[in-house]
């Protein structure tokens, strides 16, 4: 997809997926495991649950690469293997969806933040967010998403490497207290300006609240925003267990009607992350 497909594409509500790593739980994948490479173990799981959200409604999903970055990986002992499997999680994402929606290349920030210790530097994190969105692009995703980013430095380097990358529209969402603010510092209105101007062509907020806590910030970045907005909450605030496990009771119907608020506020990008499910995204189809 080029830049100019995708402006024109948001000149209506473009509507993403919705949680892919609390489905597969669901459907069967254990916790604390390399997800990536369980999926391509299992892919017809993934393939099922991306054919429902194509079904749904869904115009862009993730491809499940989250987390296919070396610094992951390698974690993992799979540190050889980053080329081989992001083209193989793009492949089962192309296959999922069968030429019915565009396929996005999923980054996420490396563990090791900027800033944490003497080897995690702005260039070498540019690095290996380089690595994997070649590989990406090479695969042959339609946008480059950078999604639940929790520094302002990573989402800056991971943006600059995208644009050095390639041509694609490259969407930055950061992920935020109720409060607007990021983890590693800073408020989501300083760090969706900056990624505005260094050319980003979407920016927003995914994950960690749910979309009733998010009707100020949506009304503070439409404010400050000339290009499309990405909100994509999860399915309420999570209510973690003693096991550590976190579960959503927001219900599909309820979610609809809070992010028909968002949308009449300025979200243009609109999905959903942890607990919700196709039938999330069937209801905010209805709304769009």
């Amino acid at each position: 997809m080029t830049k100019e497909e995708f402006q024109k594409l948001a000149e209506k509500a473009i509507l993403l997926d919705g949680a892919t790593g609390s489905n597969l739980f669901v459907m069967g994948m254990p916790r604390g495991i390399c997800s990536e490479e369980w999926i391509l173990d299992h892919p017809d799981v993934l393939v099922e649950l991306q054919k429902a959200y194509v079904e749904a409604g869904s115009q862009i999903l993730c491809a499940p690469t989250f987390g296919a970055n070396r610094f992951n990986l390698s974690s993992h002992g799979l540190g050889a293997q980053v080329e081989e499997m992001n083209h193989e999680l793009v492949k089962i994402s192309k296959k999922a969806v069968d030429g019915k929606a565009y396929v996005a290349g999923d980054v996420t920030a490396i563990v090791k933040m900027i800033g944490m210790s003497p080897e995690a530097t702005y260039e070498k994190a540019m690095e290996r967010y380089k690595e994997q969105m070649r590989y990406l692009v090479d695969a042959g995703v339609d946008v480059i998403l950078m999604e639940t980013m929790t520094s302002m430095d990573e989402a800056m380097a991971a943006l600059e490497a995208a644009q050095q990358v390639c041509d694609l529209p490259v969407l930055c969402s950061m992920t935020i207290d109720a409060d607007g603010s990021i983890y590693a510092g800073g408020h989501i209105f300083e760090a969706a300006e900056t990624l505005q101007e260094m050319g980003a062509d979407a920016v927003g907020i995914n994950c960690s609240v749910g979309p009733e806590q998010l009707v100020s910030i949506v009304e503070g970045l439409n404010q400050r925003l000339h290009i499309p907005m990405i909100v994509k909450p999860n399915a309420g605030m999570p209510k973690i267990s003693d096991t550590g496990e976190a579960s959503y009771d927001m219900t599909p119907e309820r979610f609809g009607r809070s992010m028909k608020v968002l949308l009449e506020k300025g979200a243009k990008i609109v999905g959903g992350c942890c607990g919700t499910t196709p039938d999330y995204i069937r209801e905010l189809k209805k709304i769009i």
